[in-house]
């Protein structure tokens, strides 16, 4: 088996990420190997690989899913959104200046090129590539700069799967629309069409279903069922609600409160307090949300000082200082933690104006300072009589100047900061620091250890590849790969193609 695949939505969220990850582990379970592709990101949800690269998070998980090493190529541009009109840009694993969005179309070129030849090389390296696309193939303001969804296709002459999310409404106009927006020569690569997130018999559907089969001539190879209770690490901030509570425990709960910061970054790094019975976990953005938590989180940002900013707009800041003041335990998580300190500078302009210098909450003796050169690395250590490792990702550099010492940080006190994402995804590290916190906050009995995150991750995956195993046409998918579109596929008329 030899070939590629790409994964096209209707919208945002629509359901490409969970496909392809799928696909990656069906696939994978098959005897193929397997890679997957994402030409550009845009998303401030990142991981750091084994040798140093910064990718898309999703990619992360799907080169998981394909049981394949995490790499640059999986994911060669990844733009990181500062403010509404610019964004960090990474290329194949590094930084690469910023993107205003007036500049957005005359850069384009090169950022194809790397991901077309980062393509090229997965290609010639492994037996099948999934590829995801982004947003919608029918953005045709984008179309003429495009090298994620169909301008990836023409590339490649790789046939398209097109999935809509039935469960927001209109699927059927969304994909019959979608193809009749575009122009004859990509209609040609879009070869089959998945409903996804469908609730109830799906028999129900196939009057809809034969009579969008006719008038796009191109056949329904699945319906994808709702999976309740199922997430994934994801790129989008669309899905930081998408995460669903553990098992209720039999006794007290830990109320944990995540700050939902305008540029939030890496809130994957709470997923695995999801999974703890003994914890409430949500994302407030309300100062009256923090009275009643027992552990306020501060995660990363994107946009330090202009979260920071926010967060004082928003009454926040003085919400978890009195937090602090009542006893209530803090964590900061990188630009959370520099939130936590005294002080941030901005000399060289990273994020701002050059020579920026605003005052922090000052629950920690630390003060941070930003820099051009990002730090990218996959620290380890142990605290608490435990293993603990995490991922850095950022410009801001600590200085921590009192506490005593945490993971990747400091701590004084309930209030704790480190710059290790990922640092609670490790069991006996995160029951340990839990139990501390547990008792920090006066909540002896919390019930907390005794679940395994890299267990739940790959029985999620596994979940999402038997659901298209048993409702995706998977050997209608293969022949897909490897023979490409047919090439009989009819033009869908109105829009472009009319």
């Amino acid at each position: 088996m030899r070939g590629s695949l790409i994964v096209l939505g209707t919208t945002s969220d629509a359901g490409k990420t969970v496909v392809t990850t799928a696909l990656c582990r069906a696939l994978a379970r098959r005897g193929a190997r397997v890679a997957p592709f994402k030409a550009q990101n845009m998303s401030n949800n990142s991981m750091v690989t084994a040798d140093g690269a910064e990718i898309g998070r999703a990619q992360w998980i799907q080169a998981v899913a394909a049981r394949a090493e995490p790499e640059a190529a999986m994911n060669p541009v990844l733009l990181k959104p500062g403010s509404d009109r610019r964004s960090h840009v990474v290329v194949m694993g590094s930084p690469a200046g910023q993107l205003d969005a007036s500049e957005f179309a005359g850069t384009r070129a090169a950022l194809a090129a790397a991901a077309y030849a980062a393509y090229d090389d997965l290609a010639d390296r492994f037996d099948v590539v999934v590829c995801e696309g982004a947003g919608s193939p029918a953005e045709v303001n984008l179309r003429a700069h495009d090298y994620v969804n169909l301008g990836l296709a023409r590339h490649a002459r790789m046939p398209a799967l097109l999935v809509g999310d039935i469960d927001r409404g209109g699927v059927f106009a969304a994909m019959h629309g979608t193809l009749a927006l575009l122009e004859e020569a990509d209609q040609s690569l879009i070869a089959g069409l998945v409903v996804n997130k469908f609730r109830g018999d799906d028999r129900l559907l196939r009057p809809a279903l034969d009579l969008v089969e006719k008038l796009t001539g191109r056949p329904f190879l699945g319906v994808i069922p709702w999976l309740p209770g199922l997430w994934l690490d994801s790129e989008d901030s669309l899905s930081v609600h998408d995460r669903s509570p553990a098992a209720p425990a039999s006794g007290p709960r830990l109320r944990v409160a995540v700050l939902r910061f305008p540029r939030i970054s890496n809130f994957t790094d709470l997923d695995a307090l999801h999974l703890e019975p003994g914890l409430e976990v949500q994302f407030v953005a309300d100062p009256q949300s923090l009275g009643t938590a027992d552990v306020v989180v501060l995660p990363g940002s994107r946009a330090t000082i202009a979260d920071l900013a926010w967060l004082r707009e928003q009454g926040l800041a003085d919400a978890v200082r009195e937090h602090a003041a009542r006893g209530g335990v803090v964590l900061g998580i990188c630009g959370g933690y520099q939130m936590l300190g005294r002080e941030i500078a901005d000399p060289d302009g990273v994020e701002g104006p050059a020579g920026a210098r605003v005052e922090g909450l000052g629950l920690l003796e630390a003060t941070t300072s930003f820099g051009q050169d990002k730090v990218l690395g996959t620290p380890s250590g142990t605290h608490l009589g435990a293993a603990v490792s995490g991922y850095e990702i950022h410009h801001g550099r600590v200085r921590a100047d009192a506490g005593e010492p945490f993971p990747g940080g400091c701590r004084s006190g309930a209030v704790f900061g480190t710059m290790w994402h990922g640092c609670l995804e490790g069991d006996a590290f995160r029951t340990a620091w839990l139990q501390l916190v547990a008792g920090l906050a006066g909540r002896e009995g919390i019930d907390v250890g005794g679940v395994s995150f890299a267990d739940a991750r790959e029985h999620r995956i596994d979940v999402l590849a038997d659901a298209v195993e048993e409702h995706l046409d998977l050997d209608a998918v293969l022949r897909l790969v490897e023979h490409g579109a047919p090439p009989d596929l009819p033009a869908v008329r109105g829009g472009l193609a009319g």
